[in-house]
């Protein structure tokens, strides 16, 4: 047992991970909740079994897509009556398959799984410390971490937890339950639900609506909840923090707008966003036009503020996934309009108001003023549902480097000149906040105010695990050339 019985371009997401325990053929809940959760990453899919104490873990990952990694027959194959799985966008460890989660051992303890949203900014300490000991990692993601402290000789899940530092979400499974731990800040979301007789718990509640389980609950802020045949008990092993620290761009971005979080509808948050933008930045115009799909309901509430009607005029294609062929000059914008196209009977002679989520590098911004003057837009305004991003996130979302954000490169006056707009503005922090309807010292906002709950490590970055092997990879390269030199002088 886990626990004794008494103890881009645009920002790019993080994780999903699901649970389920207590019910017949349970990897085909977390197959049909992960495509619920695709949004959440799409880089890796992957789901572990186990069909009762003793039995043998039963696992199916790969690269890409929940669709494209389980074909027919995978999940069938995948017997037990709990399971773990977890879709992957990469935020410490690059994107292969050995990186793939979920991530499982078979040690002393037993056999353990784990799936993990969030980043460990404690991560290359930990690790280094591990491999003093002689652990041997098989991946460079710091997922693979956790496994390690719970091995550990005097380990365990409650002490391994008390080691690490920053966000996490996590579901873990032995042989004999399941567990959900959420970090004692909270960063990402996870929730609990009931299905039948069995449990579930997921990334978001829009997985629950899928499988029709039933939402019970939040997992709290530095809870562990665990999951076995007697049902779900909670343990508080962390020491309580002075504040909550939810990442505010879950509202603005990350999740669907049907999930609920903090007991508020994501969709529902997004209007009053674009509401409180209309206030601070009115425009005069004749048509809104959302950035589809995650400025829509942010278009909404800003159309329904101002009273000017709201048109879809950019038509996203869903079909196109990433595109790895460079444009040729003959179409310098294909990566911009093969996903957005405009359709510009819409626009032509009229003031139009852009509502996006947010502008990080400003590249697509720009490409996109350029397409509605070339339709025949009289003037372009643009508007953003969220601050200007200036600083870098360490707790699992994958912004670009600081001196790329756009908001770091210029002032504020001059960036509507560089994209090319009649003019521009961003919602601020208080008016984000108000929109969700939840206290301001419950969200971490660090990427717009540089305020870091929790403090990281020098150079912490997506590739550094990556670095460090290379590095050593490189000193033991000039031991072996030294040790060679010396043997042929002696």
């Amino acid at each position: 047992m886990l626990i004794p019985a008494d103890a881009r371009h645009r920002p790019r997401h993080e994780c999903g991970v699901f649970a389920v325990f207590g019910l017949p053929n349970a990897a085909a809940l977390p197959y049909y909740g992960m495509f619920a959760l695709q949004h959440r990453g799409q880089e890796s899919a992957g789901i572990v079994t186990a069909d009762g104490p003793g039995a043998r873990f039963k696992s199916h990952k790969g690269m890409g897509l929940v669709g494209q990694v389980f074909g027919p027959g995978d999940v069938e194959m995948l017997k037990g009556d709990r399971a773990i799985g977890h879709v992957r966008y990469s935020t410490t460890g690059s994107s292969n398959l050995s990186n793939a989660q979920p991530v499982f051992v078979d040690c002393h303890r037993g056999q353990i799984a784990v799936a993990h949203n969030g980043n460990l900014v404690n991560a290359a300490t930990l690790r280094e410390e591990l491999e003093a000991r002689g652990s041997i990692f098989r991946t460079t993601s710091d997922t693979e971490i956790i496994l390690h402290l719970i091995a550990q000789p005097g380990g365990g899940l409650l002490p391994a937890l008390r080691r690490i530092s920053g966000a996490f979400s996590c579901v873990l499974m032995s042989d004999r339950e399941i567990v959900a731990v959420r970090d004692p800040f909270g960063f990402r979301p996870l929730c609990l639900g009931k299905l039948e007789g069995g449990w579930v718990v997921s990334s978001e509640s829009c997985a629950f609506d899928l499988i029709h389980a039933e939402f019970v609950r939040e997992i709290e802020p530095g809870e562990v909840v665990i999951i076995d045949e007697n049902g779900p008990r909670s343990e508080f092993p962390f020491r309580r923090e002075a504040r909550r620290a939810f990442c505010v761009f879950e509202f603005i971005y990350f999740a669907r707008p049907d999930s609920r979080l903090d007991d508020v509808n994501v969709s529902l948050a997004r209007i009053a966003m674009g509401r409180e933008l209309a206030k601070l930045h009115p425009a005069e115009a004749d048509l809104v036009i959302p950035v589809p799909d995650s400025g829509s309901y942010a278009a909404l509430g800003y159309a329904e503020e101002m009273g000017i009607p709201m048109g879809n005029a950019f038509v996203r294609n869903h079909y196109i996934g990433r595109t790895f062929l460079q444009p040729t000059q003959l179409i310098r914008d294909f990566n911009v309009r093969v996903k957005l196209n405009l359709i510009p009977e819409l626009v032509r002679g009229k003031r139009v108001v852009v509502v996006d989520d947010s502008i990080v590098r400003g590249t697509t911004a720009r490409a996109r003023v350029v397409n509605l003057r070339e339709a025949g837009a009289k003037e372009v305004h643009l508007r953003v549902s969220c601050p200007p991003h200036r600083n870098p996130c360490y707790y699992g979302i994958d912004f670009p480097d600081p001196e790329k954000l756009l908001a770091n490169q210029m002032p504020m006056e001059e960036i509507a000149h560089h994209l090319g707009a009649d003019s521009l503005g961003y919602l601020d922090v208080p008016g984000l906040v108000r929109a969700t309807g939840v206290p301001e010292d419950s969200f971490c906002t660090a990427c717009f105010t540089g305020k870091y709950p929790i403090p990281v490590e020098d150079q912490t970055d997506k590739h550094i695990m990556e670095r460090r092997q290379s590095r050593e990879a490189g000193l033991a390269e000039k031991r072996d050339e030294a040790q060679s030199l010396f043997a042929a002088l002696v």
